[in-house]
């Protein structure tokens, strides 16, 4: 499993990587365009990501006017809908209408911090992208090395 993990804040940057690093590679970003711009790098090196994790307030482009881009840059790049990143909004927000933003911008899930890891783990095999027993998905682990440099 390839992950995306966006947030400004440097703790759940790195709570987010702790979690998830046993279970793939792990790239992280720190605002909305840095996100852009790894997904468009993995794209253009054949290795996109499976599961990009999203904070929504972030300055500049936040989480969700990322979240439409991303999505339109899937749709630009004719990447078919069972083969699109799955995504996580992982948030402090727990207002309706940034729940409803987010299911509008088509992401499949939304988590509300402080993030707990069996929350974080039943939501990635609810996915499909570990297995019940924890381990990586079958499409997992069948992509080449990462084409694309960390962003920390």
């Amino acid at each position: 499993m390839r992950t995306l993990i966006v947030d400004d804040d440097f703790t759940s940057r790195l709570l987010l990587r702790r979690l998830l690093a046993p279970y793939g590679e792990c790239d992280t970003a720190v605002s909305g365009w840095e996100a852009l711009e790894a997904f468009k790098c993995a794209h253009a090196g054949k290795y996109p990501y499976d599961l990009i994790c999203l904070d929504i307030m972030m300055p500049g482009l936040d989480g969700h006017e990322a979240l439409r881009e991303i999505r339109r840059l899937e749709a630009k790049y004719r990447i078919d809908e069972k083969d699109r990143a799955k995504v996580i909004m992982i948030t402090a927000l727990s207002e309706r209408e940034h729940i409803l933003a987010a299911a509008y911008g088509n992401c499949q899930a939304y988590v509300v911090k402080p993030i707990s890891k069996d929350m974080l783990l039943e939501k990635l095999q609810t996915l499909g992208l570990l297995s019940e027993s924890g381990h990586k998905g079958a499409e997992a682990g069948e992509r080449p090395a990462a084409a694309v440099p960390e962003t920390t």
